[in-house]
């Protein structure tokens, strides 16, 4: 039976070890002229100009993740009323107020996503724990509900640490559990957090082509 999951990006379910699980967000910024959507779930990164962006909407595309989008406050243009959205639509900001963006940015955070493919049985799937991989799409999502459609590439996965994700778990659901289709839930925390202690991450330079 095929599974019942559809894509929706990040979603927090804990952290790493016996810390608080409070799976609190950090209040960042969007730049009020970004026109780049960010959509619930997605993976963003810092920018070297004090916001922060979708992944791979910097130079390289190399950047450490500072974390998962959550939502975000901004005045709108229109009718000069705040506005809380789930995601970001890449306009529409009243540019005298800041747009507010909340992020779960904790490097010991852990998420549950989606394979985007097969894992071809229970066995093989448990022996890709420990091992990285990256979203086989990262930046995109719906305007209609808001939500990321981010999955992880099973064809990526690997040993390379500097892949986005590490996978640690597989979340038990019975509903999603056809481990020959797409759509098992995958438990990861990021690979090379931007607020983790690696000194080497630096943010990024925003690209001049966009996402």
């Amino acid at each position: 039976m095929a599974n019942t999951n559809g894509a929706f990006g990040l979603r927090p379910i804990g952290v790493v070890g016996q810390a608080a699980n409070t799976t609190g967000a950090t209040e960042y910024r969007i730049a009020s002229g970004n026109t780049n959507a960010i959509y619930q779930g997605s993976p963003v990164i810092p920018l070297s100009t004090g916001f922060i962006d979708i992944v791979g909407a910097a130079a390289g595309g190399t950047v450490g993740l500072v974390g998962v989008f959550w939502g975000c406050e901004y005045v709108s243009s229109t009718t000069g009323e705040k506005v809380f959205s789930n995601y970001w639509p890449g306009s529409g900001a009243d540019s005298n107020f800041p747009v507010k963006a909340f992020v779960y940015d904790n490097p010991m955070q852990t998420f549950v996503i989606c394979s985007d493919a097969s894992l071809t049985s229970e066995a093989t799937a448990r022996g890709h724990v420990f091992a990285n991989a990256d979203f086989a799409t990262g930046a995109s999502g719906s305007t209609t509900t808001g939500i990321s459609s981010a999955k992880l590439g099973v064809s990526t996965i690997a040993a390379t640490a500097a892949l986005h994700l590490r996978i640690i778990g597989i979340q038990d659901d019975p509903e999603n559990a056809d481990f020959t289709a797409a759509g098992i839930p995958l438990i990861v925390r990021l690979n090379n957090s931007f607020n983790s202690a690696n000194g080497g991450i630096v943010a990024g330079t925003p690209s001049t082509t966009g996402v």
